[in-house]
């Protein structure tokens, strides 16, 4: 069954999204809204609206939206019922029972019960006899015990069904040992067996304390196998959201964070004191992994391998890191091939200087692209020029434009009066395309009111103005709906419209509160479309607007129902004609 009307009413009413939503993003009052920096996408000038008076949220940057619920599900990546009993637990409600939800939420706890108990196991094992050359190569490479139950490291026993045999004994499930992603299932008789045999294990925490997943360290040479290992995806696991260490070093006070690849590298920054450090999880950063750091900090230090992998990887990080609205810096390392690497041979002092060292997004593209070419040939210093101005072009900054102007000059033993006039070219080209894509939207206005998402029709733009209108209306005014008793959810002509409005009409009819926070049913695109509706109406309640509206749209259902019967009375005369029917 659905949650009851009532509970979600207080639900709402007990979490004020103004509260809620701080949690996450730094508000600031302007006028009767808040704003900040948007969590869902990176920018520098706040865009991000929360409206205490309606229940809303409204980026109107990315056009996300919604109430308190829709917030809760939107930044931590939780279903409809999930959202709901954080909040409910956040301010001591219980949840009524609902099957379908208990048991989602019921397999989620016990498969994060069932990986804390793995984490235990082998974190044990670690120190048992079968653990030894698994516990001698984590202290050789300078992990001392304290570390290693900092971050639960532990090993997996080098046996078929070791991990299988002890979760059992615990009383889970084969099920919920399938559903785990810890087990492998043999094609041929359907036994299982643990996932990762003989390595060193690295649980995976996510920023709520919950072990959700691990990476697995090979300690053997084996070519036909992975040096590491990780979870597959689960109902717990996405290795998209979650980034090893963050845990801990979003709780870091040095003011930025530190990415890297591996394990070994952000443990060993965190035992040589840069707690900041966190690692992406088998897989290049992804956009949810970017925005997962802006939530932590406003400026990331890049330090990826050296090697062409690791330099590509810096190159695809940089406009992700960027857009998510961080400032980047990288570092690239030197008489070392890691982290990990210097800090054993060098020590924290010398990765200070490093660190300060490291150069800005700007000053590393510009060295890559000038590693491109041969500048004591004209033909490939004419190429740098060029590819260097198109990059420099796109700072915003006059200054910083002059700055690495000159140095691109002088690489390139140019005049910079010279590299100027090229640079002025290369500003054109791109204001041309600037000016080519605000034509485009100038040149069509009514796509600006079309819905974002291309799950969402508009088939009829003058219904579904005035639709809009009328939903924008009865969520400020609820007794307007007493005005509009004649207008029926049937008449609209979006499909997603009417079914807000048939929920808003029940809700004011039976006596239960109407607003955007208590809406149900709706996916996060329909509900951010809902929330961009109220955001963009302005202005008093107008009485006339709405009876305006009303018969707007059921005019334009009366045309289409009758040019429909018309359709069909042409057609059936079409086929007696051709059956020679008088």
């Amino acid at each position: 069954m659905a949650f009851p009307a009532a509970f979600i009413d207080e639900l709402v009413q007990r979490n004020p999204i103004e509260d809620v939503v701080g949690q996450y993003v730094a508000l600031q009052r302007r006028g009767a809204n808040l704003f900040g920096l948007c969590p869902f996408h990176g920018e520098k000038t706040a865009s991000f609206s929360v409206a205490p008076d309606k229940g809303m949220y409204y980026c109107f940057g990315c056009h996300k939206g919604g109430g308190v619920i829709n917030f809760q599900m939107e930044v931590e990546g939780m279903s409809y019922p999930d959202a709901v009993r954080a909040l409910a637990q956040r301010v001591g409600m219980e949840v009524p029972d609902d099957a379908q939800y208990q048991s989602r939420y019921k397999a989620q706890e016990r498969l994060w019960a069932l990986h804390k108990e793995a984490a235990r196991f082998f974190h044990s094992k670690l120190y048992a006899p079968e653990g030894r050359n698994a516990l001698n190569y984590a202290l050789g490479r300078g992990m001392p015990k304290a570390t290693l139950t900092t971050f639960g490291i532990g090993y997996a026993p080098d046996t078929w069904s070791a991990l299988v045999d002890h979760l059992r004994t615990k009383g889970y499930t084969d099920q919920e040992l399938r559903e785990s992603g810890l087990v492998t299932v043999s094609k041929k008789n359907g036994n299982l067996f643990d996932r990762f045999r003989d390595r060193l294990m690295f649980p995976i925490i996510d920023v709520r304390g919950n072990v959700i997943g691990f990476g697995g360290r090979i300690m053997k040479d084996d070519p036909n196998a992975a040096k590491y290992l990780n979870s597959p995806e689960t109902l717990i696991f996405n290795k998209r959201k979650n980034l090893f260490a963050l845990n801990l070093a979003k709780k870091s006070k040095l003011g930025y964070l530190i990415l890297v690849e591996g394990y070994m590298d952000a443990i060993a920054l965190h035992q040589y004191g840069f707690d900041c450090a966190v690692a992406s999880l088998g897989t290049a950063l992804t956009e949810d992994g970017a925005t997962l750091l802006s939530r932590y900090t406003d400026q990331v230090v890049l330090i990826y391998d050296g090697d062409t992998a690791g330099q590509n990887a810096t190159k695809r990080a940089i406009p992700m890191l960027e857009k998510a609205g961080l400032q980047v810096k990288v570092l690239q390392m030197r008489d070392a091939k890691d982290p990990d690497e210097f800090l054993r041979k060098f020590g924290a002092d010398k990765f200070k200087v490093l660190l300060e060292e490291s150069s800005n997004r700007v000053e590393y593209q510009l060295n890559a692209i000038r590693r491109k070419y041969d500048l004591r040939e004209d033909e490939q210093r004419v190429q740098f020029v060029q590819e260097a101005a198109e990059l420099i072009c796109t700072l915003h900054s006059p200054v910083q434009r002059e700055v690495y102007g000159h140095r691109t000059a002088e690489a390139a033993s140019i005049s910079y009066d010279a590299f100027k006039l090229e640079l002025n070219k290369a500003v054109k080209r791109r204001n041309a395309r600037e000016k080519k894509k605000q034509e485009k939207i100038d040149l069509a206005p009514a796509q600006a009111h079309r819905p974002k998402s291309r799950s969402i029709r508009y088939d009829n733009m003058k219904s579904a103005m005035a639709e809009e209108t009328v939903i924008a209306l009865v969520l400020k005014d609820p007794t307007l709906l007493d005005q509009a008793r004649g207008l029926q959810a049937a008449e609209f002509s979006s499909e997603l419209l009417g079914r807000v409005y048939g929920q808003l009409r029940q809700r004011h009819d039976t006596g239960q509160d109407v607003s955007v926070g208590v809406l149900k049913d709706l996916s996060p695109e329909e509900m951010s479309h809902v929330a961009g509706i109220l955001s963009r109406q302005e202005g008093p309640v107008n009485e006339q607007a709405l009876r305006d509206c009303v018969r707007i749209i059921q005019q334009e259902h009366q045309t289409s129902s009758v040019s429909g019967d018309d359709d069909l009375l042409r057609l059936r005369d079409k086929l007696k004609e051709r059956k020679g029917v008088k």
